[in-house]
């Protein structure tokens, strides 16, 4: 793969390198959002030399997703152990003594 395809902010078709104009409206490979195709021909005449790239991006897309941490509850950290508590009541404990919800495990 060449590097100008890996270019995020490519404005020209991929196939047959017509470039993005007001009238010309290019669409972005769908699983890997790396290149861009004015048509459905351009698209399919490409695939051969794309194919490869396009599948370890998407597979790279997919990993980002699937092992994203989450965000932090709106209930905060655990005091014990800093991990986020549960939006589940039913998985931490109010402390009585000093007023903090702690994790129950």
């Amino acid at each position: 793969m060449s590097g100008v395809e890996e270019s995020d902010d490519m404005m020209f078709c991929a196939s047959c390198g017509i470039a993005g104009v007001d009238d010309i409206k290019l669409k972005k490979c769908t699983a890997c959002y790396l290149v861009r195709y004015c048509s459905v021909k351009c698209q399919k005449d490409h695939r051969p030399q794309h194919k490869k790239e396009c599948k370890k991006r998407a597979a790279e897309l997919r990993d980002e997703i699937l092992f994203k941490q989450p965000e932090s509850s709106h209930w905060g950290d655990c005091p014990i152990c800093c991990l986020p508590l549960s939006l589940d009541n039913d998985k931490s404990t109010l402390m009585s003594c000093c007023c903090k919800l702690i994790c129950d495990g």
